[in-house]
């Protein structure tokens, strides 16, 4: 934890930006989810949307099914009138980073699994699959997870 909070200090300093965030994961272990993808190469578009809605908030689609070794290439729009973001990792993972985000609402992530969105913009995330599952991609943002804005990844 202590690694993390410094980390975020020396982004905040150098960059004057809000807190950048480790989403948790070491960047030199294997993700049981897979790895960051090439973008040189060729990658299966996703296409996603984020939006606020009268239930609360959603990602359509909320399930993706994807091959075990496929590239992906997410294109992640903010069809709402808040910020968002997807996070996937395994639902444990993102639980856990959802109670830090919690207690540091202003948390940004600076990961290649991870995409903060503004309102009515467009990000991107390209990924590499490695392992068959399911996995998690919420928004974890405080509140929003708990307001239905979540999915699963299947990769088979």
């Amino acid at each position: 934890m202590k690694k993390y909070l410094i980390l975020a200090v020396m982004a905040l300093l150098a960059a004057g930006n809000p807190a950048l965030a480790d989403s948790g994961h070491d960047h030199g272990e294997a993700l049981v989810y897979g790895e960051p993808g090439d973008p040189s190469k060729p990658a299966r578009m996703v296409l996603i949307a984020m939006r606020e809605t009268n239930e609360g908030m959603a990602f359509v689609p909320n399930q993706i099914k994807i091959k075990a070794g496929e590239q992906v290439k997410f294109v992640i729009r903010n069809t709402g009138e808040l910020d968002h973001e997807l996070v996937f990792a395994d639902l444990e993972s993102n639980l856990k980073h959802g109670i830090e985000m919690a207690k540091n609402p202003d948390m940004e992530h600076d990961d290649a699994n991870a995409a903060r969105v503004a309102p009515k913009k467009v990000g991107e995330i390209v990924w590499k699959f490695t392992t068959a599952g399911e996995f998690d991609f919420s928004c974890l943002i405080p509140g929003h997870r708990e307001s239905g804005m979540f999915g699963t990844i299947i990769v088979q």
